[in-house]
């Protein structure tokens, strides 16, 4: 029986470890979090409390359990190079060590990256350690995004028209960004639809999985300001209706052709999973950012997907073997919809912000399935923190059939909590598709 180790305690390692717990082979599961999930709890032969930048803590739990493999779910700990902690007492993991991690914790990094071995799909950018020429590069751009060097828990990127509206509020944002971190890097806006691009990646083979799409406004209608992801959703054929075919094959090439330079550029073979985040545009697929792990929530959609026994793909990914195995995913649609507290994502002076440490009663799901995320149990039932709480899940058919499963589970949570009832409609995805129809002049 193999003994596996889980790094992460939100509802992406929620889905991670109910996949682990899946596997035929009935592995036995070991967590490390920093909070109490009580869903991977539930799943878990023995949990260990502690912090992801205490490795020997990590470590400890990995000898005193005798692991075979770990799976790092959040950045944290890649950021802190938990991976190269096991390798040094012989545990592999699913997940890059942290000089590749950068891919994700140094958005300057992967840009240049990108541009020294001509990767396509790369905007006009430049990275700025002081204030000399951004101006000049600013006046050089059409639309302007601003994105801090370093993790910003998927809330760091600053864009023209959300943001702010002028080169010169531009210029005060970009003086702003670089008395907190080193860099600063100012991109051209593309102009498209997002989509993630989850690939599996053993060093040399890239794997893609059913694309998904997210949804970081806070409200209904896109409005509102962007939060770590609201809720997302994946069609059964496993693609989305605003994209050609070329848009998916060529963040499927960009993402190969990264892999093949991050072996070259650092010797070391990237093993985990590579989340590309990309934007179809009038002039194909473009590269927005990589992530070093999967999305959360759209790890949500795609594992309870996946046929494949998942303990065979980590160890395919930990012996670069992935060419040898044949990964399937049920042709099935999903829909996710998070749980927030009313207050989520508001100003701390907003009537709804002290919903974040309200208590919540979780009753019947129905055919739904739920993730925990960042909720406190404790003996007294379950309270939400002041993020995200709980993703609840429909899978089904048609997109329209797991939408009402999920808004059905989603009704099972009482409490001061909200969501997104408009993920998976289709005057949303409409919006999209005619979208992309007017920038391709179709």
């Amino acid at each position: 029986m193999s003994n596996i180790l889980l790094v992460g305690n939100g509802a992406r390692e929620h889905a991670i470890a109910e996949a682990i717990a899946r596997s035929p082979q009935n592995p036995r599961l070991f967590s490390f979090m920093k909070a109490n999930n009580p869903g991977i709890a539930s799943l878990s032969e023995k949990i260990q409390p502690g912090s992801y930048a205490d490795l020997a803590a990590i470590t400890g739990f990995a000898t005193a359990n005798e692991i075979e493999f770990a799976v790092i779910g959040p950045e944290d700990p890649l950021n802190n190079g938990v991976v190269d902690a096991l390798a040094q007492i012989g545990i592999p993991a699913v997940g890059p060590n942290q000089s590749l991690a950068r891919l994700e914790t140094s958005k300057s990094f992967t840009r240049n990256l990108v541009s020294k071995y001509n990767i396509p799909g790369n905007p006009q950018f430049k990275v700025f350690t002081s204030m000399d020429g951004v101006e000049a590069f600013l006046n050089a751009l059409e639309g302007i995004v601003l994105k801090p060097d370093g993790l910003t828990g998927g809330k760091g990127v600053l864009v023209q028209g959300d943001h702010f509206a002028t080169k010169e509020e531009a210029l005060k944002l970009c003086t702003q960004i670089l008395k907190d971190s080193f860099s600063v890097i100012v991109e051209e806006k593309f102009d498209g639809e997002e989509f993630s691009l989850q690939c599996l990646c053993d060093g040399k083979t890239v794997v893609g999985t059913p694309l998904v799409q997210d949804h970081k406004r806070r409200f209904d209608g896109d409005r509102g300001p962007n939060t770590g992801g609201m809720g997302s959703y994946s069609l059964p054929d496993h693609s989305m209706p605003f994209l050609k075919p070329s848009d998916i094959a060529e963040g499927l090439e960009i993402t190969r052709q990264v892999a093949a330079a991050l072996l070259k550029e650092t010797g070391n073979p990237y093993k985990g999973v590579m989340y590309g985040g990309f934007i179809a545009t009038k002039n194909g697929a473009k590269l927005l950012e990589y992530n070093a792990r999967f999305g959360d929530p759209e790890a949500m959609n795609i594992l309870p997907l996946l046929k494949t026994d998942f303990l065979e793909v980590c160890r395919h990914i930990i012996d670069g073997t992935l060419d040898k195995l044949k990964i399937e995913f049920e042709p099935k649609a999903t829909v996710c919809k998070y749980i927030v507290p009313k207050g989520y994502g508001l100003p701390a002076d907003h009537p709804d912000a002290s919903s974040s440490k309200a208590k919540i009663a979780v009753g019947d799901v129905g055919a739904a399935r739920l993730y925990y995320s960042s909720v406190d149990k404790r003996e007294d039932g379950l309270y939400l923190s002041s993020s995200r709480a709980i993703g609840i899940v429909g899978i089904a058919d048609t997109l329209d059939a797991a939408r009402l499963i999920a808004e059905e589970g989603v009704k099972a949570v009482k409490g001061p909590v909200a969501y997104r009832e408009d993920i998976g409609t289709q005057a949303l995805i409409q919006k999209r598709i005619d979208h992309m129809k007017k920038i391709r002049n179709e």
